[in-house]
């Protein structure tokens, strides 16, 4: 308490002790008891009343005592039980949790890690893929400012993800891991990489680049074979030895017939080799026999431009061609899709070869637009013209169900500029996106699709969708997620088949370890999204007659079912409305591939840089008893003792409250009862 705070009650004191002798003592005719008494209730309500005008301070500290954390990440995929390490796992995390030593020095939290990170409830190693960097990273985030040392139960072979050999820099947390695998080298070979596009055209002959590696001492000689079935359509003879570990071979096959082929690329075994299940893989190819041609057209060059190419190729069944109006005219027979960039007067040749060909559109406007030329040069919209431009930001439309959307937060994307004014559609349009400006949604679009006299169009309002697909990889390092979009939009345009009530969005064919997730949306009589829809899949396995029956459960507008860990094999399937008469079919194939199945050892060396960048130690499992006293006896995980200030004012205090009113009531009673009142 400060020393004026001190002068101020001590006065307040002085004060209210001179006022109550005044009032009572000072020619009082009372009988001294009554006097004195009367004096000290006085006394007590105007000094606790001055009090609470002073409000001094009072000061109070707590203690507590926190142990530093102790992480315990246990990898449970599958690699680890195909080493036989799963026992060995299961008593490592046993006796780090039941040690009591280890309980009184930490905060032990203990974890579970696949593809993503769980609370450790039970352990199974049945993970389809590991991303020990992923778990690592979120540890480091989570315990950014803690003293938090994380020991990470492994076989180090990560199959998802970044490299965690690069983790470490970033976590300033100490890593143990513990080693789930022995440093025996055995001689194996392996398929360590296969490259072949998904698809591939009609007639064309298609590469396919095989990385195959070889671990051992001793010079072999093997064989690599590409098979069709029970037929091999490709073989070379492979040589490896100590110092030629590794050899990549490269080859085309011929696609001969529409729809999706399955080949095995697989390397003869060795005589004596322990791994057989890496010396094969599986991979397949969609075959189609037309390319979608897009056309580009534009008058001035913008980064749009590039940033709409890339998207849409990204598809290898779409081809872009950037043209200018004039190049256009001369292939306008080429394409099934025009898109019109910032059209102006040089376009009317080209708008008049759409009409008469009846191709389907999109539109985007900016500031460059003339917008008196597309007015009066087509009749499905109009925008009135202020010669004002606008930034404005994009508003996903929820209902919108024309196909479906995935659930991207547009919110956070950055404006495009437009023209400032109105658009008035003269057709029947369905919104994606409204116009937002400064937070505040709009009744206007800005991106639009309508269908009219079999074909179909859209329309952007705004330039600079490149910020777009930069904001995306800014949030996910990655542009997939909007490439998607634009992919959609454009398949959506692309094509001329009529909307169905249920739309579905899923692979021909899926890789063994892909998470198979199929997404439907359900559409009334009226083509609106109905979300009290009851749906299900009928899947039934060709190779052995099996079915599977799975509701679908509504999931951010759409109706999704997860498929993930049903056997290889080639599927049919159905999604019917359980009360209507409504159904969907189609097929995809599942190309049997166990990514965690792929390794023979565990990758010891990566594990001991891991740790010895983190500045902490690695363990093979059978060592837990050194970890655990090394972890005991380090001084850098000692409790700390933290303490809490709590600063409280006298007017919070509501027991001087009690006491003023409990004074004054007081005073008034034996007043009255003694008739002084």
């Amino acid at each position: 308490m400060q020393t004026e705070t001190i002068l101020y009650i001590t006065i307040a004191a002085i004060t209210a002790l001179l006022l109550a002798l005044f009032q009572y003592l000072y020619k009082s005719k009372l009988s001294s008891k009554r006097k004195y008494v009367l004096a000290a209730l006085r006394f007590v309500s105007i000094f606790g009343l001055l009090l609470l005008l002073i409000n001094p301070k009072f000061e109070s500290f707590t203690y507590t005592n926190e142990k530093p954390t102790l992480v315990i990440a246990v990898d449970n995929s599958e690699s680890v039980s195909y080493l036989k390490q799963e026992e060995k796992a299961r008593e490592v995390v046993q006796a780090l949790r039941s040690n009591t030593e280890l309980n009184n020095r930490f905060d032990i939290q203990p974890y579970s890690f696949g593809k993503s990170v769980n609370s450790l409830d039970t352990l199974n190693f049945k993970e389809r893929q590991s991303n020990l960097a992923l778990a690592l990273k979120q540890f480091g985030e989570v315990y950014a400012n803690q003293t938090a040392p994380i020991i990470v139960l492994s076989d180090g072979n990560q199959t998802f993800g970044s490299d965690y050999s690069y983790i470490a820099k970033s976590i300033k947390q100490p890593i143990y891991p513990i080693i789930l695998g022995d440093s025996t080298v055995h001689s194996d070979l392996s398929i360590k990489q296969l490259n072949v596009n998904r698809y591939v055209y009609l007639k064309n002959k298609f590469p396919i680049e095989i990385i195959a590696n070889y671990s051992g001492n001793e010079t072999i000689n093997t064989e690599l074979k590409i098979w069709s079935g029970n037929s091999v359509v490709f073989s070379k003879k492979v040589q490896f030895s100590a110092s030629k570990s590794s050899e990549i071979i490269a080859t085309t096959l011929i696609a001969n017939s529409v729809g999706v082929k399955t080949y095995r690329a697989e390397l003869v075994a060795l005589e004596n080799e322990k791994n057989k299940v890496n010396n094969s893989k599986n991979f397949g190819v969609e075959v189609i026999d037309q390319k979608t041609n897009i056309a580009l057209v534009y008058d001035h060059l913008h980064p749009d431009l590039g940033a709409l190419k890339k998207a849409i190729e990204t598809n290898e069944q779409r081809g872009v061609s950037i043209l200018k109006p004039k190049e256009f005219l001369d292939k306008k027979n080429d394409f099934q899709l025009v898109v019109l960039y910032q059209p102006n007067n040089k376009f009317k040749s080209v708008l008049e070869a759409i009409n008469d060909q009846n191709l389907n559109t999109f539109v985007i406007t900016g500031a460059s637009t003339d917008f008196n030329f597309l007015n009066s040069a087509q009749l499905k919209f109009n925008h009135i013209i202020t010669n004002q431009t606008e930034d404005y930001q994009p508003t996903l439309n929820r209902n919108y169900n024309t196909f479906i959307i995935d659930n991207l937060d547009f919110n956070n994307y950055p404006p495009l500029k437009s023209e400032f004014g109105a658009i008035e559609f003269l057709v029947p349009n369905d919104i994606i996106f409204y116009k937002s400006v400064n937070g505040i949604t709009t009744e206007q679009p800005m991106l639009s699709t309508f269908e009219i006299n079999n074909s179909k169009h859209a329309l952007l309002s705004g330039e600079g969708i490149w910020r777009w697909r930069a904001q995306t990889y800014l949030e996910t390092e990655s542009f997939v997620d909007f490439d998607n979009f634009i992919g959609k939009l454009v398949q959506y345009l692309s094509s001329n088949k009529k909307r169905k009530r249920i739309n579905v969005d899923y692979k021909s064919f899926y890789n063994g370890n892909d998470n198979i997730v199929i997404s439907a949306q359900y559409f009334n009589k009226n083509y609106e999204f109905d979300n009290s829809a009851s749906l299900s899949i009928t899947l039934k396995n060709k190779d052995d007659d099996s079915v599977l029956e799975v509701p679908l459960l509504l999931n951010n507008g759409n109706y999704t079912v997860d498929l993930s860990g049903i056997n290889a094999g080639l599927y049919d399937f159905t999604i019917k409305h359980d009360s209507e008469a409504i159904a969907t079919s189609g097929s995809f194939q599942i190309l049997e591939y166990n990514v965690e199945q792929q390794f023979l050892n565990a990758d010891i060396t990566k594990l001991k840089a891991l740790a010895k960048q983190s500045e902490g130690n690695a363990y093979f499992s059978s060592q837990s008893t050194d970890l655990i006293d090394n972890l005991i006896s380090d001084n850098r995980y000692k409790t700390i003792q933290k303490g809490t200030k709590n600063i409280v004012p006298l007017i919070d205090w509501k027991y001087l409250l009690g006491l003023i009113a409990l004074s004054l009531f007081a005073e008034w009673f034996i007043r009255k009862y003694n008739g002084l009142i």
